[in-house]
């Protein structure tokens, strides 16, 4: 089969250039929280350790625990074949190994992208999904997880999160981590109860900073994924019709179903978020609103060529 292409529509330099200066916040908030650790003679040769165990099966078995925990299964052509086929054709454009496919039980129209890399990606859409939009919308929101694997976005959460998973280790084992820098004092290494409120309370601030940094950069990798889809179908109103779609049934889903599907909240193209969720602010997706406009956008790009 040859291999279809698709014309680049330029580059969103806006879109880039913050995601840049977010990741150099966050670079510059984690190299002042390492000098204050090694200020105060904290063993962060241990502290890397557990953190790392901690990351390194957060990266590398994320797909399986997030199927696991959601329920979904793999299914193979012959049990979905549009779908299959759909995703093979994606795949191509994006120039992408194809992924593996999983569906999730639940009436609730959703997709996630999962996996370290592009030759372990699954893509998971949900029943719902399947059953509320038609060809061209479902495609746009596999496009758009396409987008999430092309470009490893999975890979550079988990690389912006590391310190970030350090400074709530330290947070929420104070009580732990306090008695063993006490025990360091006991043998002349450590800096006493001063030393041990100057780190917990720098590992607040570090954590309460970047879990908004983390967020805002989630958000700007969900224009990026929605640009790519756009580019990959060539339709952004696709996309557009699929997300208003996914919106209308969110805001008729139950509470109780919400808040079962909050914890993967930053896996999904569109968050389960409940009445009383923070604002957005504090959200790993832009509003709906904002992508609409965002797409709208891509749109006159695309009618200009």
């Amino acid at each position: 089969m040859s291999k279809t292409t698709r014309p680049w529509y330029g580059h969103d330099f806006g879109l880039s250039f913050r995601m840049f200066i977010t990741m150099l916040l966050l670079a510059a908030l984690y190299l002042g929280f390492v000098a204050i650790l090694i200020a105060m003679r904290v063993g962060i040769p241990l502290l890397i350790v557990i953190i790392g165990a901690l990351a390194f099966s957060q990266f590398f078995f994320s797909d399986q625990l997030v199927l696991l925990s959601t329920g979904a299964r793999r299914v193979t052509a012959q049990a979905a074949p549009e779908l299959h086929k759909t995703v093979e054709r994606l795949a191509q454009i994006a120039d992408l190994p194809k992924p593996s496919i999983a569906i999730m039980p639940t009436r609730m129209p959703n997709s996630f992208a999962t996996g370290r890399s592009p030759k372990t990606a699954v893509i998971t859409v949900t029943q719902g999904l399947l059953d509320r939009l038609d060809a061209p919308e479902l495609e746009a929101v596999l496009a758009h997880e396409m987008t999430h694997i092309k470009n490893h976005d999975v890979a550079v959460i988990t690389i912006a999160s590391f310190f970030a998973m350090i400074a709530s280790f330290i947070v929420q084992q104070f009580f732990f981590f306090g008695f063993a820098m006490e025990e360091d004092r006991g043998r002349g290494r450590g800096n006493g109860g001063q030393a041990i409120m100057i780190i917990w309370l720098a590992s607040i601030v570090v954590w309460a900073i970047s879990y908004v940094l983390i967020r805002t950069l989630s958000r700007y990798r969900e224009y990026a994924a929605d640009r790519g889809s756009a580019i990959l179908t060539g339709h952004p109103g696709y996309l557009a019709s699929a997300l208003q779609k996914i919106n209308l049934s969110m805001a008729r889903s139950s509470q109780r179903d919400l808040r079962k599907a909050e914890a993967f909240n930053a896996f999904f193209i569109f968050p389960a978020v409940r009445k009383d969720s923070f604002m957005e602010m504090l959200s790993t997706h832009p509003s709906l609103e904002h992508r609409i406009r965002y797409l709208e956008k891509l749109q006159s790009e695309i009618d200009k060529k």
